[in-house]
């Protein structure tokens, strides 16, 4: 019994949280690398379609409500702490087999937690990836927001992976 047991708690998707602990810390050791060596919004050039240029983003995605008077850095802060609160019982309620779904909340909750930490410490997130082709600027963004968009991909290719229970249950 003991036996079972212990493979159980090692098997928990709960087990994938150092996913999300090495996304934190990769993203705000970068963050902190980039704040220190590079001048801000001079960008340096690396290959001919990107850069790295330090900016802050008090906004979300693509600057949305940067331009607002402030609230958005609460509003934000709360959005991600309840965010990453679903995003933990989510993962805590996965069946220990369903391994894609479980590194793919961890990768946006980490993402989450990475932004998080800069909103509350600074006001505004940190980043510095910025890829272009010819006039056309893509928005900056981190490792977090890498992390989240990933995470997002695997969600969305986790529905077409298997099916529904639903449907599952209709063809029998």
């Amino acid at each position: 019994m003991a036996r079972a047991e212990e493979a159980s708690v090692t098997r928990s998707p709960l087990n994938w949280l150092w996913l999300a602990v090495l996304v934190i810390a990769l993203d705000l050791g970068t963050k902190a690398l980039v704040s220190a060596t590079l001048t801000y919004g001079e960008p340096v050039p690396v290959l001919p379609f990107f850069n790295l240029t330090l900016l802050h983003n008090t906004g979300a995605a693509f600057s949305f409500l940067a331009g607002a008077d402030g609230w958005q850095r609460w509003f934000f802060v709360v959005l991600a702490v309840v965010v990453s609160v679903v995003l933990v019982r989510w993962l805590a309620h996965l069946k220990s087999d369903e391994r894609w779904l479980a590194v793919a909340i961890t990768l946006i909750l980490g993402g989450a937690i990475g932004n998080l930490y800069d909103r509350v410490v600074h006001g505004y997130v940190v980043d510095f990836l910025h890829f272009y082709w010819n006039q056309y600027h893509f928005p900056a963004f981190n490792l977090a927001d890498t992390a989240i968009t990933i995470g997002a991909v695997m969600m969305v290719l986790d529905m077409f992976r298997k099916p529904s229970d639903a449907s599952a249950d209709q063809g029998e």
